[in-house]
């Protein structure tokens, strides 16, 4: 498989009363064509940042991102909006990232009139019927406004926006994540099939660790801002090797009874990401933690075959768990 895109030494600081906000700090990854990346971690590790600094939605502080083999870090506007054909995103909440002055079609017809993809108004609602009917959506809601729709439906209009100019990449920030769980199953079926069907490729964006072993192929976890642990989806869940992997698959639920499940409780405070110290920010609260850890910031490196960890205790906490 190809690379589609990828991200080299990626950082963006924020700058606050108190210093600078370290999002997201030195990350470094790939993404298949036609696969799915799932990137997970506590809220505030920098995920969602990462995601809209792939897509230009926030200029990065340092880094580069390459798309299809080509440097995209700094393109101008016109490359920008060349960009935007292939490469969309479908954001977390259904409703706020929905114009609620416009009906249904003309929310699905605007990226159509932006690029001017069809020469007259008659193809263009073609087109935005076809797209309808992808998503699930009856032809009868056309004139319906957003707030006078469920979640999901809501949901189904930001995926078909997505869809309108024929995208190769989108970027899924917890696009289920607002949604009842009867819901986010018909929409992660429509996303997977909507894959298979247009050979899309996802940067799937969550905090639920269930979810993400659902759609991805690769998944890498996040803390404050840094990669921790890279690897495939199967891999991760059957050989965790980073504490803090662990401690997030310890707290996913089991659905059967009379089954007790070890969970990993994290004590200790949360380091700043505003002008953080030397040294792995998980310190604070890993149980194995060291000396160096306060002092030297692990690098991701390749532990076994295609599975990355950033650890400086790796051989202790892998003794004790088995």
């Amino acid at each position: 498989m190809s690379i589609l895109l990828e991200v080299k030494n990626l950082r963006k600081y924020f700058k606050t009363p108190k210093g600078m906000l370290h999002a997201v700090d030195g990350v470094n990854m790939q993404i298949e064509s036609g696969k799915t990346l799932g990137v997970v971690g506590e809220s505030g590790c920098g995920k969602s940042t990462l995601g809209r600094l792939v897509l230009h939605l926030l200029d990065s502080s340092d880094g580069e991102v390459y798309y299809q083999g080509n440097n995209i870090t700094h393109v101008n506007k016109k490359e920008l909006k060349e960009l935007r054909k292939n490469m969309q995103m479908i954001f977390q909440d259904p409703f706020s990232s929905l114009n609620p002055r416009k009906t249904v079609s003309q929310i699905i017809v605007e990226p159509l009139q932006i690029y001017k993809a069809y020469p007259s108004k008659k193809d263009m609602i073609k087109k935005v019927y076809e797209l309808m009917d992808t998503v699930g959506l009856a032809k009868r809601l056309e004139y319906s406004y957003p707030h006078e729709l469920d979640g999901g439906r809501r949901q189904r209009i930001g995926i078909a926006r997505a869809l309108a100019l024929n995208p190769e990449f989108i970027v899924c920030d917890e696009p289920v994540s607002a949604l009842d769980v009867s819901i986010q199953a018909q929409i992660l079926n429509l996303m997977q099939d909507l894959q298979l069907e247009r050979k899309l490729t996802y940067m799937f964006i969550s905090h639920d660790l269930s979810v993400v072993k659902h759609v991805s192929d690769n998944i890498c976890v996040m803390y404050l801002g840094t990669l921790v642990e890279s690897c495939a989806s199967k891999n991760l869940f059957k050989n965790p090797l980073h504490p803090y992997t662990k401690a997030l698959l310890s707290a996913i639920p089991v659905p059967k009874i009379n089954i007790e499940k070890k969970r990993i409780l994290l004590k200790g405070e949360i380091s700043s990401p505003i002008n953080p110290k030397p040294g792995c920010r998980f310190a604070p609260r890993c149980l194995y933690a060291k000396d160096i850890c306060t002092k030297k910031q692990p690098k991701l490196i390749e532990v076994e075959e295609n599975h990355f960890v950033a650890c400086h205790c790796l051989k202790e906490n892998n003794k004790e768990s088995m």
